[in-house]
């Protein structure tokens, strides 16, 4: 056997992601929106540190407390779907807002919205001690681990992330993140005007937030999007090497998703990325308004689509499926 296939064998064997267990050790609340629960964990020594948005799943108590076993396969998933309703325990996706590996310390921001949802539900009354499972990706893999969508061509000139409250976990960790001079610009939708965070990003770098104080979902991130780009036409901006076009661009029609029915998520790749240098985008949030924007970058803007990574995080009127 050769050391190729060696590794491809291990790689098998030991999955990208599994499951960690984890103990609360202390939460913060960071505003009327927002709380970031620090969980600790000698099995957070092998929860690989890969920075940016990288996703994870927060499998959930069942009202009893308990955490059914899934065991440590990369099968855990279809030994999930397998369980019983009354053994299947919620799971929710979330971003790693922060690693720890040396301190065995894993920061998770979650969103409050009341009690509509179990995972709000447990993170409003959450306490130190009590215990769950994050299903990461596992230091032991030898090969990708994958679940990071951030994915900026090398040559971008401007990289714009713009988001709702969801995504502002996974676009905070990415412009804390970012490295050398590439402009940058973020809009983070929130509730209200509390909810802005402190982010500690280096020069280069601005982030506006939005809060709606009570308007609809994207009243503010749509017309906001919008803005940017016209600043940039103004300015002289590129998109994939061309001036960003001041009018619909000629442009083959976007295929329609059917976001009620399908999930709206395509993310190139960087050695997918077609443009030298541009405009990079990564949006995310709730669907119906990740949908409008990805129509306007697309398909009116005429931003290449391999430049643009959008992402559906959840559906006004629906609950979130794992």
């Amino acid at each position: 056997m050769t050391a190729g296939e060696q590794t491809l064998e291990r790689a098998a064997e030991v999955p990208a992601y599994r499951g960690h267990q984890v103990e609360v050790l202390r939460t913060v609340r960071l505003s009327p929106s927002f709380v970031r629960v620090t969980f600790g964990g000698e099995d957070l020594a092998g929860f690989a540190d890969q920075g940016f948005d990288q996703r994870i799943k927060a499998i959930l108590p069942l009202p009893d407390g308990s955490i059914t076993p899934l065991g440590d396969g990369g099968d855990w998933y279809q030994r999930w779907r397998a369980l019983p309703d009354e053994l299947r325990n919620p799971i929710r996706t979330y971003t790693a807002r922060a690693v720890r590996p040396e301190l065995r310390e894993l920061d998770i921001d979650f969103v409050l919205h009341g009690e509509s949802g179990p995972a709000s539900r447990w993170a409003t009354h959450v306490t130190p001690g009590d215990r769950i499972v994050v299903v990461g990706p596992n230091a032991a893999h030898p090969g990708p681990l994958g679940g990071q969508e951030w994915a900026p061509p090398a040559g971008a000139t401007h990289l714009l992330l713009a988001g709702d409250e969801t995504a502002v976990p996974a676009i905070a960790a990415i412009v804390e993140s970012l490295a050398g001079s590439v402009r940058a610009t973020a809009l983070l939708e929130v509730p209200e005007a509390a909810d802005a965070l402190p982010l500690d990003v280096r020069p280069g770098v601005d982030v506006t937030w939005l809060p709606r104080e009570g308007a609809r979902h994207g009243d503010l991130l749509i017309p906001a999007v919008r803005d940017v780009l016209s600043t940039l036409t103004a300015q002289g901006g590129t998109v994939a090497g061309e001036p960003v076009p001041s009018a619909p661009a000629s442009v083959t029609p976007l295929e329609d998703v059917d976001i009620d029915e399908e999930i709206l998520w395509e993310v190139p790749q960087a050695p997918e990325v077609s443009g030298g240098d541009g405009l990079y985008a990564w949006l995310a949030g709730e669907a119906g308004v990740v949908k409008l924007l990805r129509r306007h970058l697309v398909q009116e803007a005429g931003i290449d689509r391999s430049s643009v990574a959008f992402m559906g995080y959840w559906r006004l009127g629906r609950s979130e499926s794992a």
